[in-house]
């Protein structure tokens, strides 16, 4: 077990020290700062235009609270993205890279199973992106925390969930990284993210619909891959009373994933693993 450790803070520190996790720091930096100057513009605005009308606090305070909420949801989708397109970026060329150079093998000549390297790799990565995720994600709370004191319910397993998403996100993009190049890697990461984004969507309108074929599909997608489903059940968690009830925003989870789905996606991640284990395995390198 020592060892798997070894192997994760290398991977972490070799992580931290290539250009694509700085790119992604100010990038979310930069992000972080044009939300919170968003956010404090609009939120006035809305503050002006229901004293305006002649609306009550308690008017006011619910069309604050629901602005808040939604522009919340959005902030966190573009922090999901940006957190599942770093876990794929992060690990896609890790072992592909390492194999094409001929500096894998100077790890592995070591008292080293193989098994060792691509769990301690996981690790090293998952480290990564939980501090990651959790700067942007908790940055995004925070800004709209001390501007408008809004606080979502069930903010933990929000949070938690799209962690979930991009760590399965990389997780897959680990077990890719093992049997094939990093740029088709990539391609097929992306792809499957790309469909089940699409399948969301289907799932979504064809509940709003009545359309049970086009919910279908989008249970179909997410058995393919369940991103979608796990932010679908994210932004369900955080969503207010008033946005849960009148489904009137794009964040509104008019079809929302069971915890079975949930369970789903955890064993999801625990096969993709173990199949990155066993393809590098029997790899020849």
């Amino acid at each position: 077990m020592n060892k798997i450790w070894i192997i994760a803070r290398m991977t972490f520190r070799e992580a931290i020290r290539r250009r694509i996790v700085l790119t992604g720091l100010v990038l979310g930096i930069l992000f972080l700062i044009i939300f919170s100057i968003g956010f404090h513009m609009i939120y006035k605005a809305v503050g002006q235009t229901t004293a305006q009308t002649g609306a009550g606090d308690a008017v006011n305070h619910i069309a604050q609270s629901e602005i808040s909420n939604f522009l919340l949801l959005a902030g966190l989708y573009a922090v999901t993205f940006l957190s599942v397109a770093m876990g794929a970026l992060l690990s896609a060329d890790t072992l592909a890279g390492e194999i094409s150079s001929g500096t894998i093998q100077t790890i592995v000549t070591k008292p080293l199973r193989r098994s060792d390297v691509v769990i301690g790799k996981w690790l090293g990565f998952a480290e990564l992106l939980g501090l990651y995720s959790l700067l942007m994600s908790g940055g995004t709370v925070l800004s709209i925390w001390i501007q408008a004191g809004y606080v979502p319910h069930n903010l933990l397993m929000g949070l938690s969930l799209i962690y979930l998403e991009a760590l399965l996100i990389m997780t897959v993009s680990l077990a890719c990284s093992s049997a094939m190049p990093g740029l088709a890697t990539g391609a097929v990461v992306f792809g499957l993210y790309g469909l089940a984004f699409i399948g969301g969507w289907i799932e979504q309108i064809g509940s709003l619909l009545n359309n049970q074929t086009a919910v279908k599909v989008g249970i179909v997608t997410s058995l393919l891959i369940p991103t979608e489903a796990l932010w679908r059940r994210a932004a369900f968690e955080m969503q207010s009373a008033v946005t849960a009830t009148l489904n009137v925003t794009p964040f509104s989870a008019i079809s929302v994933p069971s915890a079975l789905m949930i369970g789903y996606a955890v064993v999801y991640l625990g096969v993709a693993l173990a199949a990155a284990v066993n393809t590098f395995q029997h790899r020849d390198i």
